[in-house]
């Protein structure tokens, strides 16, 4: 009986063979991907990082490089991209054996593994983008004080006037599939009780689903300027922000500077619309779920004239005492 509860059930092992069909599968795409936006790059630049090379319009940021003293980007002097496709193929070949002939010992073994190898590669590349970001030649054409281009592990960062924006490409999706085929396999088969190693990668896996949600950023106000009209943002009640699909953040001192921003840049696609709450400033809406009041007695920085509410009858009755009108979001434009 001891024997026969050690086994590996038909549909973990099915679930252990599609994480090495998705192993082998992340060796022939990009892992990684990093975006460069710039106004004198309207479709912007990317570098796209595979298991044995580095891919993209590699050359011109080489080029782009060079004016601030960075190391130029080279595949050859990586010796990741000579180690990580016998990795990938090492972590593959395992979990087909254990798909094969292996049992629930086998399994948190090679899971245990795949874990530790996942935290060491994120690491190695955070490592490798602060190196390049912080080793700056001393006589480049631009040196700005107390400057790094470290670029952001996940997410968006600014650098200079270039919006860095990083994040797995279809074979980093893929090694994440893999671990979580793994810790289904392992957290199913002990239902009561998972493990460390299935903690771990649960963990790990939900850290790279969460790393890429997109959430508004504070605006710092009487710092920030308008990103339409170039004010300073001042009044608390009517801060405004737009984020498009890269994590970039467009930060507005009135709502109608963000809707005049935004027809102005129609080519963009926008993800994200936020207002600040009138009667709690700090805090920014999702304007699509908000309820905002016009009138001209709000009297907002640039003449929008429009207040936020997160509660619509909160919004009714300053309405009636400004003399203001209840506006459906979809007159606002969205």
């Amino acid at each position: 009986m001891e024997k026969q509860s050690n086994k590996l059930k038909l549909w973990q092992r099915t679930l252990i063979f599609l994480s090495a069909v998705a192993i082998v599968s992340s060796m022939f795409v990009p892992i990684w991907r990093i975006e460069l936006d710039a106004p004198q790059y309207p479709e912007g630049l990317s570098l796209q990082i595979h298991a044995n090379k580095i891919g993209g319009n590699v050359e011109i940021v080489n080029g782009l490089n060079h004016y601030i003293g960075m190391k130029t980007l080279h595949s050859e002097d990586f010796i990741e991209f000579t180690l990580l496709p016998y990795i990938l193929g090492a972590y593959a070949l395992a979990a087909l054996l254990v798909a094969l002939f292996g049992n629930k010992k086998s399994l948190t073994i090679l899971l245990s593994a795949f874990v530790v190898f996942g935290v060491v590669a994120m690491a190695d590349f955070w490592r490798w983008e602060y190196d390049y970001g912080h080793d700056l030649k001393p006589d480049a054409a631009i040196v700005v004080p107390g400057m790094a281009y470290q670029p952001p592990l996940i997410g968006f960062k600014q650098l200079l006037n270039f919006g860095a924006y990083s994040i797995p490409d279809i074979g980093g999706w893929l090694i994440v599939a893999a671990g979580l085929f793994m810790v289904a396999a392992q957290f199913l088969f002990r239902k009561k009780k998972a493990q460390l190693p299935v903690q771990a990668a649960l963990i790990f896996g939900c850290f790279m689903l969460a790393s890429c949600s997109r959430q508004p950023e504070a605006i710092r106000y009487n710092k920030d300027n308008c990103a339409f009209c170039q004010m300073t943002i001042a009044d608390e009640r009517f801060g405004a922000e737009l984020m498009n699909d890269k994590g970039k953040v467009f930060k507005f001192d009135d709502l109608s500077c963000m809707l005049n921003y935004k027809e102005e840049n129609s080519s963009t696609e926008f993800k994200g619309y936020y207002i600040s709450n009138y009667l709690a400033p700090h805090q920014l809406l999702d304007l699509r779920s908000s309820f905002i009041i016009e009138g001209a007695s709000i009297a907002s920085p640039m003449g929008g004239n429009m207040a936020a509410f997160n509660n619509i009858d909160t919004a009714k009755a300053f309405a009636s005492q400004l003399g203001a009108e209840l506006k459906p979001i979809k007159q606002i434009g969205n």
